[in-house]
């Protein structure tokens, strides 16, 4: 049963360790006595598994629902491997079991064959993440003990049984005699652990309890002369125990309803010592007359939730291992936190209720609902009093409007005199309606009716939520490392007198909310380990943050999304002057959805990126309806593209090997693209480009090259990792050595350097990896910028610093700027200004000897002009003799920044600021050199997972052909007829392919899209024919449908650049006109 009462719900939180809260995919009739249960139900599709990773966030288990027939789909792995990742418990449920009986027609000893195997292949799932993580950890105790050689753990780090043997894995995997699997089948009411049968028959044959938990599921039998349980032989055809105590019962069941054998029935009805209403025994429907007895004997909601009492684990019971976790964020490691920080750790496990106890949050997600909604905008019952007062009320002004009835009828010639006696009348009524308004419920006004309003959905880690208090909100960022640099120790300020610390708010706790389903009711504080509703966060929290009372504590890692939000389309009100609306409503959409992302582009639409199709539909739906509440236009989808470069082709379009004649034509064609560059640029024949500043002052060389697939795969997989050596790089080179990388994090940064170094081999990239002087776009992207100039050598590795000399601390302010030109260049490249990937840029040559003159003659002219005047100041002659000495000495900072300043001042006339030109050139270097580089388009592809029955087979691939998909894989589900299929698909020809494939196959196949990763477009989009060959097989103008050409001008069509096509307009005037005269 659901309690109802709310004190007993508030009596329940306080007992933390009788909590559990979980994350469901089914919904389940649910209640007990001693437990309270946070059931948090989470949507099955892919597009919305950022909702799923909400959720695990908060609970400290799960249960995870698979389809008796279908077995384990792609969202059940994507499901497990959230759980994983959050390290919370799952048990299963495996629902529908009667389609095994009625449309399957099943035999129990085929139904328990096909059970074993659906959990055969989620424990070889569970056991795959298992054994990824035992390799981790020995691969981390190896590092240890290379490090430290005295290691007592030395001699076991290189036993791969010894990972195993050593972690518990027990709770891992699931079977049904551990007590972590549930059969159900929820539309007909019933479900069972073994552990029900194992009590049932205890009793009844006289076997041990024990023995039965262990032999009730497995090939064992039992001999009913010896009383004795034993291993089944096949051979012999004996039935395992499952099966002939459990299943044949249900299956016995289903054949006498579905027969309407009415004897049978009442024989098990009484034998079970059941009582059934004459209503559901008369019933036609056979369903009806399942449901009545299963959910009397054998309960589904008893079955799943006691599974989930004994089996899921408290708040009491968080593991070291998930706390460490939740507190390092990036690349951080626990070791490495402040001590104050670490003392946290002992709050998360206490789970304190104490008023010492530091009180510690975590926002997962915030949720708008109506205002009339909340709680305290509700009209409350009235009092007996109330409506005595109310009643008085109504009396007077009853009596009051016969009196000036009455007066009316008496004095009607005189109508102005009435008026005037009414008046005051009038207003004495007015007042008194006013007061019993005052006495009422109070009302939301009409307007504020329409808002929504947001509730953070939280759970307490640590303290207890009290209303009113104050709290810290740490914002991803947040460093409390920066936070105890600028608050001396043992600080006792409030905490709205503290110092200004980036990424920290004060607020404090207005509302708090138990969530009851879609009802919320007040509560005045929350204990540890409950999940809890807190109002009045909007303003200080965006989509997920960590709340805490003390600021040592660092924010919560980021939510881990499955998903990755792809499908961008551009929005904007039908009515123009509506965009105010527009603008509000997305505000409020961004902070309602976890996964969706608002962007405002430079050519100033605004951008809706999502997770796919679905999720878009939704966002839409959401923004016209409840946030923004206004007619919009959707363009079409926003495809996003990478732009590369690739090796020269070895083979022609007509695949023939290019010889010295193709050479020839090759070679024209080349110098044809080359005479497209401006004069003054000087291309090498292995594709360098030297360019020089506009001033003439600088030069420099660059060449670019592709970089191995492997490479561009490390660097986007550790993008957090080089976010944390360019911010500690800069940092040093900047003389803020504020951060310490701990050595654990230093050990993953060469772990790093190496997997580089083993992919980055031969002649060419000979001591590249040393070289690297910056990633990008945005300083962690899959782009590398090398510097090979022997005058300035700058590394982005961590290392000693050694004295900045003069010339190295010019160099390094202009190499700024060589880098921000790198960064630009990467950011958007030049076939449509999409970002780059696996390109490599290197920095051969980079010539600043005429600046040097330039500043040289400038340093005189300064010299001079600076002696001049120290001759004419007499009264300060100590003084600038001591400046004459300096400049002698050797350029003290404040002369060189002085000489610096006047040099550019000089410069800057015509052409701005050296550093400026840097940019500029740096830019149009990386452009040109990918010019001349044989260009491609990078398609963003999605892995496409389709379950179909082999009847429609045909018809599935005829799609994904006619999509540019490819299928990677086709299996059959054993003992069904149901075919898996693995397909990758270009974002670009996804849309619409989810109806398309149901419509064709009349919905016998549905798809799951997940984007995967970035594919090369084979397809050159400037190709044009060169060989004789390629004219005979493509024409002369090779007009044919070119793929990536066509992905390339809807880009540049999109952005407004040129795009180079024949445009015929008004076709039927083009002719001449003279011949029909």
């Amino acid at each position: 049963m659901v309690l109802s009462s709310l004190d007993k719900m508030i009596q329940l939180q306080r007992n933390t360790a009788n909590i559990r809260n979980i994350c469901v995919l089914a919904h389940v009739d649910h209640g007990s006595e001693e437990y309270l249960i946070n059931l948090i139900d989470s949507p099955g599709h892919v597009d919305f598994s950022s909702e799923v990773s909400t959720a695990v966030r908060i609970c400290d288990g799960c249960i995870i629902v698979v389809d008796a027939v279908e077995g384990v789909c792609p969202q059940t792995q994507a499901v497990l491997r959230q759980a994983w990742l959050e390290n919370i418990r799952p048990v299963l449920v495996i629902n529908k079991l009667d389609r095994l009986i009625v449309e399957l027609k099943f035999t129990p000893q085929e139904a328990y064959s096909h059970l074993k195997n659906i959990l055969e292949q989620i424990n070889a799932l569970t056991g795959t993440l298992f054994t990824s993580k035992v390799l981790e950890e020995r691969a981390e105790r190896d590092t240890d003990c290379q490090v430290n050689p005295s290691s007592e753990q030395g001699e076991q780090v290189y036993d791969w049984s010894s990972g195993l043997e050593n972690t518990d894995d027990s709770h891992l995997y699931f079977s049904p005699d551990q007590g972590n699997v549930v059969f159900t089948s929820a539309i007909d009411g019933w479900g069972f652990g073994i552990e029900h049968f194992a009590k049932i028959y205890s009793q009844k044959i006289g076997i041990k309890k024990e023995v039965l938990l262990k032999t009730l599921w497995g090939d064992y039998y039992i001999n009913m002369k010896a009383k004795k349980i034993m291993k089944v032989d096949q051979a012999k055809g004996k039935k395992p125990l499952f099966v002939q105590l459990i299943l044949e019962n249900i299956w016995s069941l289903y054949d006498a309803v579905l027969k309407k054998d009415k004897e049978k029935i009442d024989k098990i009805v009484t034998s079970l010592g059941l009582k059934i209403g004459a209503r559901e025994a008369r019933h036609s429907d056979p369903k009806v007359q399942i449901n009545a007895i299963c959910s009397q004997w054998l309960p589904i909601s008893h079955a799943v939730l006691a599974m989930v009492c004994q089996k899921l684990p408290s708040p009491l019971d968080i593991t070291a291992e998930r706390v460490e976790r939740l507190m390092c964020a990036g690349s951080q490691m626990f070791d490495s936190l402040p001590p104050e920080t670490q003392a946290l750790k002992a709050a998360f496990m206490n789970c304190g209720s104490e008023d010492t106890a530091p009180v510690i949050i975590f926002v997962s997600k915030m949720f708008a609902v109506d205002a009339k909604a909340l709680p305290q905008n509700k009209p409350r019952p009235l009092t007996q009093e109330e409506i005595a007062q109310r009643r008085e009320r109504a009396r007077q002004r009853h009596a009051e409007k016969l009196m000036v009835a009455a007066v009316q009828v008496a004095v009607e010639p005189t109508q102005d005199g009435s008026a005037l006696e009414t008046k005051p009348k009038v207003e004495s009524r007015a007042g008194g309606e006013q007061q019993a308004e005052s006495m009422a419920p109070k009302a939301v006004p009409e307007g504020e009716n329409k808002e929504e309003c947001f509730i953070a959905f939280a759970r307490v880690f640590s303290g207890v939520a009290q209303r009113g208090k104050k709290m810290f909100v740490l914002g991803p960022k947040y460093s409390p490392v920066e936070f105890l640099n600028r608050v001396p120790l043992g600080f006792s300020t409030p905490a709205d007198e503290l110092p200004p610390v980036p990424h920290m708010a004060c607020c404090a706790l207005e509302n708090l909310y138990l969530l009851m389903g879609r009802e919320l009711e007040e509560l005045e504080e929350v204990p540890p380990g409950n999940v809890l509703g807190i109002g009045g966060l909007q303003d200080f929290v965006l989509k997920s943050a960590t709340l805490c009372s003390s600021p040592s504590c660092p924010p919560f890692i980021p939510l881990n999304f499955e998903a990755t939000p792809i499908v961008r389309v551009a929005v904007e009100p039908k009515h123009p002057s509506e965009m105010p609306q527009l603008v509000k409503g997305m505000k409020l959409l961004n902070q309602a959805d976890p996964c969706v992302q608002i962007l405002i582009q430079e050519t100033g639409e605004h951008v809706l990126v999502t997770a796919g199709e679905v999720h878009l539909q939704r966002c839409l739906d959401d923004l016209k309806e409840r946030f923004a509440k206004i007619q919009i236009s959707v363009s079409e989808p926003i495809i996003p593209f990478r732009e590369t470069i690739t090796k020269p082709p070895k083979v022609d379009m007509v695949n023939e090997e290019i010889g010295k004649q193709q050479k020839v034509a090759v070679i024209h064609q080349t110098k044809e693209d080359q005479s497209k560059i401006p004069e003054g640029i000087q291309v090498d024949p292995d594709g360098q480009i030297t360019i020089s500043t506009p001033n003439k002052l600088a030069t420099l060389s660059v060449r670019a090259m592709p970089l191995p697939e492997e490479v561009t795969q490390i660097l986007e997989e550790n993008s957090d990792l080089i976010r944390s050596i360019e911010q500690f790089t800069s940092s040093l080179n900047e003389g803020r050595n504020t951060q310490v990388i701990h050595q654990k994090t230093q050990e993953k940064i060469w772990e790093f350097k190496g997997k580089l170094e083993q992919h980055l081999t031969g002649r060419k990239w000979r001591n590249i990896v040393d070289q690297i002087w910056s990633f990008g776009p945005r300083k962690c992207g899959p782009n590398i910028l090398v510097n090979k100039s022997e005058d300035f050598q700058n590394s982005v590795w961590p290392g000693p610093v050694s004295k900045a000399s003069k010339e190295t601390t010019k160099y390094r302010d202009l190499g700024n700027s060589i880098v921000s030109g790198f960064q630009l260049a990467t950011l958007s490249g030049p076939m449509c200004e999409e970002p780059l990937m696996g390109v490599c840029f290197v920095l051969e040559k980079w010539d600043l000897s005429k600046f040097d003159d330039q500043g040289g003659s400038d340093k005189q002219n300064q010299e001079q002009s600076i002696l001049g005047k120290e001759v004419q100041k007499a009264g300060e002659k100590h003084s600038s003799g001591a400046e004459s000495q300096e400049l002698q000495d050797g350029c003290p900072e404040r002369f060189e920044k002085h000489t610096a300043q006047k040099g550019e001042t000089s410069l800057s006339d015509c052409y701005g600021p050296l550093s400026g030109q840097l940019i500029a050139t740096m830019k149009e270097a990386c452009r040109y050199a990918l010019h001349v580089k044989p260009q491609r388009l990078m398609a963003a592809m999605y892995t496409c997972d389709i379950m179909a029955t082999g009847d429609v087979l045909g018809r599935v691939y005829a799609v994904l052909s006619k999509r540019e998909g490819r299928v990677l894989q086709e299996e059959m589900k054993e003992g069904t007829d149901m075919f898996i299929i693995k397909a990758v698909l270009p974002v670009a020809e996804s849309f619409g392919f989810a109806d398309e494939i149901r419509k064709r196959t009349s919905g016998l196949a549905s798809p799951q899209l997940v984007f995967s990763h970035w594919e090369i477009i084979p397809s050159d989009p400037f190709w044009v024919p060169t060989t004789e060959e390629e004219y005979l097989h493509f024409g002369e103008k090779a007009d044919s449908e070119n793929q990536a050409r066509k992905y390339m001008n809807a880009v540049r069509k999109r952005k407004g650049l040129c795009v180079e096509e024949k445009i015929v307009e008004h076709a039927e005037k083009q002719r001449t006109l003279s011949k029909n005269k």
